[in-house]
């Protein structure tokens, strides 16, 4: 009985859809070039660096932008590693779904002045959902693991291996492009990704 336990139990681990290893989940960023991602054009703000990240400047006239995937994804897990100069005054996120209304802030919001990185941000409601325990396991100036699982209502997000948010947020189910935001109006701004992962979940 122990062994056919066993034996259910590995092909469980092969079959489900968590994804738990990074290994797991799909690269969605190749570390050469912007192939998979609708590139804008001109494009002064997104390259591809030397040593394979993904860098975000903010234009002369800082009108910000947003990278996003040529796929669409709806259920679906989402892995990165983001890095920012410490103490500079960061605004980014990470969309999903459609039409860029749902959002994972990453560094400071325009509304607040504060940090709100990991928390969930949407245009009409402001901050829904607020991250905790953030501060304590934020790295800065380092680079920051954070994941992001959405299926239907339900969103979980972690930060360097620790959950800090769980919640249920109905209204933003439709399927659209993951993004990767440089925020208007915030000058100078600087952010590189890199091991960008992300899976559509069944």
């Amino acid at each position: 009985m122990f062994q056919r336990a066993a034996a259910l139990l590995v092909a469980f681990s092969l079959c489900s859809p968590l994804f738990a290893a990074d290994e797991s989940l799909p690269s969605i960023f190749n570390g050469k070039d912007l192939s998979g991602w609708k590139a804008p054009n001109p494009n002064p703000w997104w390259s591809v660096t030397a040593d394979g990240t993904l860098l975000g400047q903010q234009d002369e006239k800082a009108k910000g932008s947003v990278l996003e995937t040529e796929q669409e994804y709806r259920n679906c897990i989402v892995e990165l590693e983001v890095r920012w100069p410490e103490g500079s005054d960061l605004d980014s996120g990470v969309f999903i779904r459609a039409k860029q209304k749902w959002q994972c802030q990453i560094g400071v919001s325009r509304s607040l002045k504060r940090d709100m990185t990991c928390s969930i941000y949407v245009p009409k409601g402001g901050y829904v959902a607020k991250a905790h325990d953030v501060e304590k396991l934020l790295k800065p100036g380092d680079w920051n693991k954070i994941r992001i699982e959405a299926r239907d209502d339900h969103y979980t997000i972690m930060l360097n291996g620790q959950t800090v948010l769980d919640t249920d947020l109905p209204g933003y189910n439709t399927p659209g492009p993951i993004g990767l935001q440089i925020h208007p109006g915030v000058k100078n701004m600087k952010v590189e990704f890199r091991n960008i992962h992300a899976v559509e979940l069944k």
